[in-house]
């Protein structure tokens, strides 16, 4: 395979890889409304950079002026119950697709970042956010609640008094208060957010890729469980490393020339 490939979704969603990191990019004019198509498209694309073994880590990227700006209201104002309890199910997929991949994710956010679009930063492990960028959960402004992880993440992210608080009113914050909350993790220029995100996402290509995958697993689920849970699950995946030839291969390394300077294989 070529440094430089692109595999086109279908319509709004495409992932496109260079140099080991994968681009999962929306793109619905105008404000990458969130829209059933799109929740499928997101989903595949997030299923295909993890299976693929030429994507180390994940950028979501939406554009240079806008991340996602919500759920599509119009195609929503149409559903009826029975409608939403079928669909509901796709909603939560995507975003759990994206936050289960076995490699690290960055939202590069620009402009807005709203309801549906919010749900999908957070489903990622870091967020590198522009300085003019906006961020919240509006739900409640339309009678409804988050409805794709934004009342459970934003609580773990801000905690449940600030969570509370932003789902409640449906404000917008600006780029330096999801910073000062724990919301973002990086500001940057407008200009700068996506060659951030892909800068930070490169020190993973040719990683241990097992280690790294394991890493995750044990951060998320521990975080939803008790310490000795955690604890145990930890032990379980200390050992499993020395099942993998990255294991061998970064002790010798150390032994042999010091810190930092193994080259994995992924296995």
């Amino acid at each position: 395979m070529s440094e430089s490939s692109i595999a086109s979704g279908p319509e709004f969603v495409r992932l496109e890889v260079s140099g080991g990191v994968g681009t999962i990019r929306l793109n619905r004019p105008k404000m990458n409304a969130i829209n059933l198509q799109v929740q499928r498209e997101l989903k595949a694309a997030a299923e295909e950079a993890g299976e693929r073994s030429d994507v180390s880590a994940v950028v979501v990227y939406g554009g240079e002026r806008v991340f996602a700006a919500g759920a599509d209201i119009k195609e929503m104002r149409e559903m009826s119950y029975s409608d939403m309890a079928g669909a509901v199910d796709t909603l939560h997929a995507y975003v759990s697709t994206l936050a289960r991949l076995p490699k690290p994710t960055v939202a590069a956010v620009t402009g807005y970042a709203l309801g549906g679009g919010c749900e999908l930063a957070m489903a990622c492990d870091f967020r590198f956010v522009g300085e003019s960028a906006k961020m919240g959960q509006p739900e409640v402004l339309l009678g409804v609640i988050p409805g794709m992880g934004g009342t459970q993440r934003l609580a773990r992210l801000v905690g449940a008094t600030k969570a509370k608080e932003l789902c409640l009113t449906g404000r917008f914050i600006n780029a330096a208060e999801a910073l000062a909350i724990g919301l973002a993790d990086r500001v940057v220029p407008d200009d700068q957010v996506y060659a951030e995100s892909v800068a930070f996402c490169k020190q993973f290509v040719g990683g241990p890729a097992v280690a790294i995958a394991a890493i995750k697993e044990c951060v998320d689920r521990g975080a939803s469980t008790d310490l000795e849970t955690g604890l145990a699950m930890e032990r379980q995946m200390f050992a499993a490393m020395f099942a993998t030839k990255d294991r061998q291969i970064g002790m010798d390394s150390f032994v042999e020339h010091g810190p930092g300077k193994a080259v994995f294989e992924g296995r």
